[in-house]
């Protein structure tokens, strides 16, 4: 039994070969753009989402003055550049020598 496959008929009453043979007729090009995170995080909140871990602890990381230059803060609006805070976060300045 074959059927006709036009454009008003549904594609969940499409068999797996008729789905690959109006699939491979289409030779449309797609293009992915790539994903970019988010650049900015808002409050305390996003900060612990986004260094995965708890609100005190987001309050120390921001109290501690070592992501200083990725936070804008006017009032108690907080904005942190995310890429920015990471990097900084990921430098090791001073502490202990082993």
């Amino acid at each position: 039994m074959i059927t006709m496959v036009t454009n008003d008929t549904p594609i969940a009453m499409l068999t797996v070969g008729q789905l690959r043979e109006v699939l491979g007729n289409n030779h449309t090009e797609v293009i992915h753009a790539p994903m970019s995170e988010a650049k900015y995080v808002y409050g305390i909140a996003g900060l612990a989402r986004l260094f995965n871990c708890s609100i005190p602890t987001a309050n120390r990381i921001k109290a501690s003055g070592k992501i200083d230059k990725a936070i804008k803060q006017i009032g108690r609006k907080i904005v942190v550049d995310a890429e920015l805070a990471l990097e900084l976060a990921g430098r090791k300045d001073g502490g202990r020598r082993a």
